[in-house]
């Protein structure tokens, strides 16, 4: 163990994973400090001073102040964003302020294992580059597309056969009152008309698959789970998949770690379409993907390995 202080969660009130990670660490009797950043300033301070040394200074929510020179790692999961009761320009000059203010200092601690650091999410959530640095991984990646063109789309999907076409990032939408996302869905030439002009695109080569695989990294640690089902986007429907526990082929584990360390991750969960002839090709890699929900169904050791690393027990 190379620290003592506590460990900082960051996220979202409502967190069943992080929950679950929290009472794990209290029942090893690690000292934890959880927080929302989008509590800030109303229930949520900080005093931080810049030396030779770092950051230090304090942070206070309402039951818990951590020493920021002593946190000994940050779990930074998906808190809520800065909001103040202000119109206009004033509000955006707050949230500014909160953003690079109390985000520089969190993504400022001296001796603190990040997993992941914020900055390094940001970098590794742009589909284009976690494609290129799957591809130079030496990972299979599907012939990809990113268009704004609809003559460049017609004629990839005419050359490629059967095309996928992808949300480069996934907002969520509110219809009737009901949170939903875009799905991944199959497109043909034909339905390619001029809203595509409107805004970035991803088309990608649908792989014949048998079977995807979701591989949990957890530092030093890998979780292959295989996931059978017949959808097309297998988190359409949990209640339609069936788990088994699998093994990495050959390379594909230094792939995996040449992937992470492109981009400063030592947590991320990876995305694979399994074809025919067994092959296994990259989709993506969530650098904040949900992941516990795999232990249950397989008995895979994840939260254990979790609360390993965030105490940074070495043996």
């Amino acid at each position: 163990m190379t620290a003592v202080g506590p460990v900082l969660v960051v996220t979202v009130k409502d967190d069943p994973t992080a929950d679950l990670v929290i009472v794990e660490l209290h029942d090893r009797g690690v000292p934890v400090v959880r927080l929302d950043s989008g509590d800030f300033p109303h229930a949520l301070s900080v005093a931080a001073t810049i030396t030779s040394a770092g950051v230090e200074g304090s942070i206070t929510t309402p039951s818990r102040t951590a020493d920021l020179s002593a946190v000994r790692s940050l779990y930074y999961r998906r808190p809520s964003g800065f909001t103040f009761p202000l119109d206009g320009q004033d509000a955006r000059f707050a949230v500014a302020q909160a953003r690079y203010g109390l985000g520089g200092v969190l993504a400022s601690l001296p001796g603190c294992l990040y997993v992941n650091h914020p900055h390094r999410i940001g970098d590794a959530e742009f589909k284009p580059s976690g494609l290129a640095a799957a591809a130079a991984a030496d990972f299979r990646v599907p012939p990809t597309l990113v268009t704004s063109e609809p003559d460049a789309a017609r004629e990839f999907i005419r050359r490629h056969g059967a095309v996928i076409h992808k949300p480069l990032s996934a907002p969520l939408y509110r219809v009737g009152g009901v949170s939903c996302t875009v799905e991944v869905a199959e497109v043909a030439a034909d339905e390619i008309d001029g809203s595509v002009a409107g805004t970035a695109h991803l088309f990608q080569q649908r792989i014949d698959k048998q079977a995807d695989v979701r591989v949990t990294v957890i530092g030093d640690q890998v979780f292959p789970v295989r996931i059978d089902c017949d959808l097309l986007d297998w988190r359409t429907d949990y209640s339609r998949l069936t788990y088994s526990v699998v093994a990495l082929p050959s390379g594909i584990g230094e792939a995996l770690h040449a992937y992470l360390a492109r981009f400063g991750l030592v947590f991320g969960a990876f995305d694979f379409a399994v074809d025919r002839q067994g092959r296994w090709w990259f989709l993506e890699c969530n650098p904040s993907g949900q992941w516990y929900w795999l232990e249950p169904e397989t008995g895979l050791p994840m939260l254990a390995a979790m609360a390993d690393l965030l105490e940074r027990r070495t043996g």
